[in-house]
């Protein structure tokens, strides 16, 4: 019977020998043996392993890869999410290339080194895991706020706090780069509020000229001016008992800022042309990449307008500063791309993980969109790898180790504790809430005390030297 404490591991190979040693090289798994196809295929579908090693010379063609080939594509038609490992004769790279062409996770020649494999097989359980926490992210919540797949603390803060914003009536201001979501906030806002049945009306501020931007908010009378052939509404006046989603307000111009003031202050419009207010009861969501607060120093942002559209402001963080967030990202994306191109089951190999937690991301989500999509459209097979992602990062060290984290995390700690006491050793072991033994410790660990001179006495107060 399987441990449900342990992750079950499926080998397939023929060679009793081989899977036993196999079985006692990864016995921190719960190993699950089968020798042939059918086998295979019932452990599969009893177990559901995440991962499987497979050999591809199985019964009755174990020298042409005939079966192995057959078993492989079952197995990803009954389980795509499987990752499958196949081991290959020490000259078979044609196979193993075709096997990865089919869907393979990666491929090992035979003999192996175990801890080579054990390796492989930790990060196919890595990956496997992340995929099936992005699929219960993605089910959690069936509003629009439920399309915001994040582990990051902040996204998490801002998006309880757009929840809880969403039934008011305030007047709510978005900051953040370009293509981190503010638009899909702006939505939440409307989807979770009780205008949710009305209009969500969003107009970009820097995508219309000037001398057309009046005229698109506020609406025109006919006549107003050359080629105003008819009354046409304005998007405020469009958006009456809904949502107006302000997109780059910071690029609104300097002459339009009074008068949206005005609307802000009386909740009446006037058209271009005419001369009757017209009330309209609309919530108002800004959102913008500049610094507003700048704007205003410079002269060419209304000081009064800011405060009435910043009741409550919202920063979003960059992608570059969710830890974890691009490649939770890059595997939905991923899912869902490939439905909508009709590529079949696809995944993200290790080396393309790698290369997107390293990279910055300097178009936050909206570039990860769209270097995921073109990967999955031009990816050979079902496997994505960085080579498909087309992104050149400097090389780094990843590092995963918990003890070299905390070390890194203690030694900034004591060094901006030490900073912020000017090197009073007494009063930063108060603050970081340890001992000065402890402290002077860590301080010899870390490299950071420094040598007193001859004849130096060190004072009462610790100070360092």
């Amino acid at each position: 019977m399987s441990d449900p404490k342990r992750k079950p591991l499926l080998i397939v190979e023929d060679d009793p020998a081989l899977q036993k040693q196999m079985r006692w090289a990864f016995d921190k798994y719960e190993t699950l043996a089968a020798s042939s196809r059918e086998e295979a295929i019932a452990q599969l579908r009893r177990y559901e392993p995440a991962v499987v090693t497979m050999d591809l010379g199985l019964p009755p063609h174990p020298d042409d890869a005939i079966e192995g080939f057959r078993l492989l594509e079952e197995m990803l038609s009954l389980a795509p999410d499987t990752k499958v490992i196949v081991l290959t004769g020490q000259n078979d790279q044609s196979n193993a290339v075709r096997a990865i062409g089919l869907g393979a996770y990666d491929f090992f020649a035979k003999p192996f080194e175990p801890d080579l494999l054990g390796l492989t097989i930790e990060r196919a359980y890595r990956l496997h895991e992340l995929q099936e926490e992005n699929r219960r992210l993605q089910a959690a919540q069936p509003t629009n706020l439920g399309t915001v797949i994040t582990r990051d603390p902040e996204m998490l803060r801002v998006s309880r706090t757009v929840e809880k914003l969403a039934p008011t009536t305030a007047t709510v201001l978005l900051l953040g780069e370009s293509g981190t979501g503010k638009e899909l906030f702006a939505r939440g806002l409307h989807d979770l509020s009780p205008r949710r049945k009305e209009r969500f009306v969003a107009i970009n501020c820097a995508a219309i000229p000037d001398t057309l931007l009046e005229s698109e908010l506020f609406g025109y009378e006919k006549g107003a001016f050359t080629g105003a052939v008819k009354q046409t509404l304005g998007k405020i006046e469009t958006a009456n008992k809904g949502t107006l989603f302000l997109d780059e307000i910071g690029d609104l111009p300097h002459a339009l800022q009074a008068k949206l003031l005005r609307f802000l202050q009386e909740r009446v419009i006037e058209r271009i042309g005419g001369r009757e207010e017209i009330p309209v009861d609309v919530r108002i969501v800004c959102a913008t990449h500049q610094n507003l607060k700048e704007q205003i120093r410079e002269g060419r942002f209304r000081e009064d307008l800011y405060f009435r559209l910043a009741e409550i402001v919202l920063e979003i963080p960059p992608l570059r500063k969710r830890a974890g967030d691009a490649s939770l990202l890059a595997h939905s994306f991923v899912r869902r791309i490939a439905e909508e191109q009709r590529r079949g089951a696809m995944a993200l190999a290790p080396d393309a993980v790698d290369l997107i937690e390293a990279y910055e991301w300097p178009g936050n989500v909206r570039e990860l969109e769209s270097c995921i999509k073109r990967a999955v459209i031009m990816a050979d097979s079902a496997s994505i790898h960085a080579a498909d992602l087309g992104l050149q990062v400097e090389a780094r060290d990843e590092v995963f180790n918990l003890r070299q984290v905390r070390d890194e995390a203690e030694r900034q700690a004591v060094l901006r504790v030490l900073g912020r006491v000017n090197g009073n050793l007494s009063r930063a072991a108060e603050l970081l809430g340890i001992s000065r033994p402890t402290l002077y410790d860590l301080l010899e660990r870390f490299g950071l005390r420094q040598p007193e001179p001859a004849g130096k006495v060190t004072s009462e107060k610790g100070t360092m030297t």
